[in-house]
């Protein structure tokens, strides 16, 4: 099954690129609301699962052993741009568990933040592991690791009892398996596992109400979604799309992207999860796909989300050349 173009490029008045992919919006029982495309596809949803794979860190106690708040929380399910008080949090949380960057193994990173990484390549410094953009999740991993009494060496394996207790998570969640087989690497080393986009939406719908879910797992989906939507900026940054549109939706939505064209989000008020996938990775496809399912789902917050239905594209003199704007044919299931 091929699945449908949900996004245009132009230029010039003229077609230059298309974005296929699907999505689909589920509640909290799994009956889907709307949907295009194969939603059954298994996909790797990496980053845009975060704040499921941070659960454990407030299921054992260890947020609260280490002093964790909302701000904490909301970088252990970040993929931020590496901007100062984002590498100073993740040294703070490491610092807390007796830990230095050195027990990180996520890997050195550049800034994504243009301005944090030029200003640290002027100063003479190199990139560090809490410069990653997962450093924060992976510092909420180790305080797993120590609270528990692991021996946090070795904590990205699949085998170790951190990630045995984030798969289980995730499985527990989402309502699917994550067998070993089919997983793959992530860009910072931990696994990543391929389930379709139906089980992530009903699993965020699920995360977001607490339907489903034990009493304990419940009230810690509940404090990720209130850290990650009082704490925006520390789940992405300064100019980030998950940052911008929760600031936008005012505490209704928990808003996370994922490398190659994933996203994910949860809206308790309404029930629902969302997830989608851009077949070719785009992230400004899976931007203006993101903007028209929320704008349409939370429609006194869409004048918010105008500037990606469509988004203006400039030149390098910032003369207008054309948008990126979704077909909305395929979109008309959400109105």
């Amino acid at each position: 099954m091929e699945d449908p173009i949900l996004v245009e490029v132009t230029r010039g008045g003229r077609v230059e690129s298309r974005h296929r992919g699907a999505f689909v919006v589920c509640d909290a029982q799994g009956s889907m609301r709307a949907c295009a495309g194969d939603v059954e596809q298994a996909v790797f949803p990496r980053s845009a699962v975060k704040a499921l794979q941070a659960l454990p860190l407030v299921e054992t106690g260890a947020a609260d052993a280490y002093g964790f708040g909302p701000a904490e929380l909301a970088l252990a399910q970040a993929s931020h741009g590496g901007e100062p008080a984002h590498v100073a949090l993740a040294r703070a949380m490491l610092d807390r568990c007796g830990l230095t960057e050195a027990a990180l193994l996520c890997g050195p990173q550049w800034p994504s933040h243009e301005e944090s990484m030029l200003h640290l390549a002027a100063s003479g410094g190199m990139p560090s592991p809490l410069h990653n953009n997962c450093s924060g999740k992976h510092a909420g991993m180790l305080a797993v690791a120590v609270g528990c009494g692991f021996d946090p060496a070795g904590y990205v394996e699949p085998d170790h009892p951190v990630q045995r207790l984030v798969r289980e998570a995730l499985e527990g969640v989402t309502g699917v398996a994550h067998p070993v087989e089919r997983s793959g690497i992530d860009g910072c080393s931990l696994p990543t596992y391929a389930v379709p986009l139906r089980a992530l939406a009903h699993g965020f719908a699920r995360f977001g109400t607490g339907a489903g879910l034990s009493p304990e797992r419940a009230a810690a989906a509940q404090a990720l979604f209130a850290a990650a939507t009082e704490h925006p900026w520390y789940v992405a940054g300064t100019g980030r799309f998950c940052t911008l549109s929760m600031q936008a939706l005012g505490g209704r939505a928990l808003v996370k992207t994922g490398a190659e064209g994933v996203f994910c989000a949860a809206l308790p008020e309404v029930g629902l999860g969302i997830a989608l996938k851009v077949d070719d990775g785009a992230t400004r496809a899976s931007e203006a796909v993101m903007a028209e399912i929320l704008a349409r789902l939370v429609p006194e917050c869409a004048a918010s989300f105008a500037p990606w239905r469509p988004r203006e594209l400039v030149n390098r003199r910032l003369i207008p050349t054309g948008h990126v704007g979704v077909i909305e044919e395929a979109f008309v299931g959400l109105s």
